[in-house]
């Protein structure tokens, strides 16, 4: 009996099975294939999501990226390592767990640092790390035996060295500056942790303060009333008429006894916004807290780390910020300093983890001094030792770079590295590796003994993220073969969101304690937004849960589906329609590989012999080098990151060369119709064609590519279980083909010029899709005349031919329809095929349809609303339905001519 697959694919027994094989024989790691030595290695550090994370669309985007090229170079024959790993997510794990203990009634603070952050660690081994399991059910094929975590002991050893040694170096000092303040987590955060709303609708408040002279008042306008207990000036402009005199007197403040001097600031104020004078809190504000250093104003901090109103408030203290506004406010109208508000939209910031308004504070921290860090990063991308893709995002990367400010790295946290610093008794500041060091160096410093207290700060997370691609590798071991062996990496594949924050920092710190740069490559890729081209939010309720979509349509369809709608560098929108579409792509993969394995017979084996020595035919010859070609651009589109043109050409190959044409034009050799010679050779072409297509369709679609492989596998070539499976096996070499050959594909080429002018002349006239017609073939080209001679039953079957005459020149009847081909021309005699009346009245009908829907869509085009509005995708969208329409319209007048003559007559 026949080896054959099931009649329906099932992608969900498909997909636990194979998930279960490759954990079982660790298939992903370097050791496991038989790499090729004259190859460079290859290696990807995957980007750490978050111990809180799970998969979303965009992990499901970034990671299969990745894994497409990681299953690509491994089928190159180079030695791949995918490393996996997790993020400690302080922020987030701690608000997490905190979240926990209020449930169950309990308090970080209650509980200690010590027992808080036990808590931590037993809720990672019990909820942590959800998106390792969905990264399995997409999958990717990364090394699990290597997973790291950032807090893993190693990983930890490396934070602890760099802080050390740049502390040692200068790099890394303490200083008070303004940071952004969570109210509720009660710690800074990094400017990524903000996200901003821009909508807000606020209130522009205006007050009066009094002239110190008693001569008059200034009037400022503010969104923040309850800030001016923090005043410490007033800014006009120095060209203002209206305040130019007033520039070097003082303002009384109503509520505390304080002078405020009045100042001359070009750079702050607008003299046409408000009323042309600005209130300056230096120490609340990030205008203000630059006007404050230009001017050496006082900074007086108001609020404590819970954004209430400390004690130099006077009247106000104790209140929280919202309502201490209300206060002031109140107060400054009982005193008849009030002078009016209106409605104002404005941009606040929200910490991301809390949702709470963001305070900028005066706070003491630590931070990296980082333009040292910065000019060989930048040199790194300008001199081509990393490269982006697209290249249009190494301007962003210099924006950034060349206008960088110090990093501020600590964080009012205990989840995460704490801080290996040190203080005295009179606060003087020990950096070491250990609390032990420490003591001997505060022992030396002091003269004897002394109790140190340790920082309770914990580093950023992007501190010990920016240590990755060598952290992971065993670094600080200068010794570690995996170091030695992979870094640096091949590729980053990332967002453009997280450029700076964290492809600056890994290529600052690369370059600095590796003295190379951590990757060669890095690719920023776009987002994925939704069918109206709207970004992904839980708020809009848009977003696309990645393992719904692996279980409706499978995981090859919806990866594949990402790869297809990635163009280099931008914007993808998300589609139902397409996602449908490449499951059934999915399925004309195992369609068309179980026919052929329905049709090979008992005794089968893979011949040993070169193809080319077998009776090859036409249609093989073409097969082939369609295959050749195809393998030579997959090669160049990996090399330069153009996933959707792989996967254009990936599809177009298997549904219309191999699907369409090749399997239609073997079948009647297979089915024994013209001796077993020919058969031989199209079953052995076939098969050596279905092996490395899928071998190519593998880094896309891994499950049913090695379904389908291991049925093959029967029939001969492979013992060793690397080599059984396909994830691991190189691809094959190209086979050279004979001069001879390209005589016959050139013919099956004008061939398929032929049976498609068919195909468009029924189209144009309406003639049924099962009813036969006559044809004659006009051309001079001789191969053609053998070509056809030879495939008479296959041309017969594809075209519906009841009676083919190939000649070199013909005389058309007047009723018969032609169409031109490269070397000739092909004709259908019309009489006796159609019912004229029921045509015309079929084609008017289209025309009327066709003209509507232009009609719409021009209108909507010419709508500036629309075009000015509209994601660009959507309006390149429309423009592209313009056109089809317009072509559509041409061809129903054309034939919609042509019957009204054929009915004339």
């Amino acid at each position: 009996m026949p080896i054959t697959l099931e009649p329906r694919y099932d992608h969900k027994a498909t997909e636990a099975r194979w998930i279960t094989i490759w954990a079982e024989l660790q298939a992903f790691r370097p050791e496991f294939s038989k790499p090729s030595k004259k190859l460079d290695p290859f290696c990807i550090v995957i980007p750490p999501p978050n111990v809180t994370g799970e998969l979303h669309v965009g992990h499901a985007l970034d990671q299969t990226m990745q894994d497409v090229l990681t299953r690509f170079a491994r089928k190159q024959g180079r030695e791949t390592l995918w490393l996996p790993g997790m993020d400690h997510a302080g922020i987030a794990t701690q608000v997490k767990v905190e979240q926990k203990l209020k449930k169950e009634g309990r308090d970080r603070h209650e509980l200690g640092r010590e027992a808080f952050i036990a808590e931590v660690w037993k809720w990672k081994a019990e909820s942590g790390g959800k998106i390792t399991g969905q990264q399995r059910r997409m999958g990717f094929s990364v090394d699990w035996s290597r997973e790291r975590f950032t807090m893993d002991e190693g990983l930890s050893e490396a934070v602890l060295k760099v802080f050390v040694d740049l502390y040692n170096e200068g790099l890394i000092y303490r200083d008070t500056r303004l940071v952004n303040w969570d109210p509720v987590t009660r710690t800074v955060l990094s400017d990524l942790e903000v996200e901003f709303d821009e909508g807000y609708e606020g209130e522009l408040y205006s007050f009066a303060y009094p002239l110190q002279d008693g001569k008059g008042e200034i009037v400022v306008a503010t969104t923040r009333p309850e800030t001016m207990l923090g005043d410490t000036a007033i800014a006009v402009h120095p060209d203002d008429e209206r305040y130019k005199a007033l520039i070097g007197s003082t303002v009384r403040h109503p509520f505390v006894d304080r002078q405020i001097k009045i100042v001359g600031d070009a750079q702050l104020v607008d003299p046409e916004f408000g009323t042309g004078a600005v209130k300056v809190t230096p120490a609340h504000d990030p205008n203000d807290y630059e006007v404050g250093r230009r001017h050496k104003l006082e900074f007086i901090s108001i609020f404590d780390d819970k954004a209430h109103i400390n004690e130099l408030g006077g009247e106000f203290a104790g209140l929280e910020r919202y309502t201490a506004r209300k206060a002031v406010k109140a107060r400054l109208a009982e005193l008849g300093l009030e002078r009016g508000s209106q409605k104002h939209k404005m941009s606040v910031g929200r910490s991301q983890r809390s949702g709470a308004v963001v305070e900028p504070m005066i706070s003491t921290q630590w931070f990296v001094k980082i333009k040292p860090l910065a000019e060989p990063a930048i040199k790194a991308v300008k001199d081509d030792t990393i490269q982006f893709f697209p290249e249009q995002w190494e301007k962003t990367y210099f924006h950034w770079m060349n206008d960088i400010r110090d990093w501020c790295i600590s964080r009012q946290l205990w989840w995460g590295h704490q801080i290996p610093a040190w203080y005295g008794p009179d606060d003087k500041i020990f950096v070491a590796h250990d609390e032990k060091t420490a003591k001997e160096q505060a022992r030396q410093h002091y003269g004897q003994p002394v109790e140190l207290r340790r920082d309770p700060d914990v580093l950023d997370t992007w501190f010990s993220s920016g240590l990755w691609p060598f952290s992971t590798l065993g670094w600080p071991d200068q010794k570690s073969k995996d170091l030695q062996r992979w870094y640096p990496t091949t590729v980053l594949v990332t967002g453009f969101d997280i450029i700076f924050f964290w492809v600056a920092r890994m290529i600052m710190m690369g370059l600095h304690f590796m003295k190379a740069p951590p990757f060669q490559h890095v690719y920023i890729h776009g987002l994925l937004r939704d069918e109206q081209g709207k970004k992904m939010s839980k708020t809009i309720g848009n977003v696309v849960d990645p393992l719904e979509a692996v279980d409706e349509y499978g995981a090859d369809a919806f990866r594949f589906f990402l790869m297809a709608i990635s163009a280099e560098g931008k914007d993808s929108l998300y589609s139902e329609q397409r996602l449908k579409g490449y499951q059934n792509f999915a399925n004309k993969i195992w369609n068309s590989s179980r026919f052929v394995l329905m049709n090979l017979p008992d005794g089968f084996k893979v011949t040993d012999a070169r193809l080319t020595e077998l009776e090859l035919e036409a249609e093989d010859y073409w097969i082939l080098s369609e295959l050749n070609q195809l393998q030579a651009n997959l090669a160049e589109y990996f090399e330069n990151y153009k996933f959707h043109l792989a996967a254009e050409q990936l599809y177009a190959f298997t549904w219309r060369l191999f699907c369409d044409w090749y399997i239609e034009f073997i079948k009647p050799r297979l089915f024994g119709k013209v001796g077993e010679a020919s058969a031989e050779a199209a079953r052995q072409t076939v098969v050596h064609v279905l092996r490395n297509l899928l071998a190519q369709l593998n880094p896309f679609m891994p499950f049913i590519t090695e379904e389908v492989n291991e049925h093959l596998n029967t029939f001969g070539g492979y013992d060793k279980k690397h080599e059984q499976l396909l994830t691991s096996r190189r691809f094959e070499k190209a086979v050279k083909l004979p001069k001879k050959a390209e005589r016959q594909i050139r013919a099956l080429e004008l061939l398929q010029e032929v049976i498609g002018s068919v195909r468009t002349i029924r189209a144009e006239t309406g003639i049924a899709p099962d009813r036969k017609v006559n044809l004659v073939i006009a051309s001079e080209h001789k191969e053609l005349a053998r070509v056809v001679e030879q495939k008479g039953a296959a041309i017969e079957r594809l075209a519906k031919i009841e009676d083919l005459q190939v000649v070199k020149t013909h005389q058309p009847g007047e009723f018969d329809a032609s169409e031109v081909f490269t070397e000739g021309s092909v004709y259908i005699p019309l009489q006796g095929l159609l019912d004229i009346e029921k045509e015309i009245k079929r084609l008017e009908g289209e025309k009327s349809k066709y003209t509507g829907a232009l009609q719409g869509i021009e209108k909507k085009l010419a709508n500036p609303k629309f075009t000015d509005n509209a994601p660009a995708e959507v309006v390149a969208k429309e423009k592209e339905k313009l056109q089809e329409f317009q072509d559509r319209l041409t061809v129903t007048r054309a034939s919609l001519e042509r019957m009204k003559k054929l009915g004339r007559s």
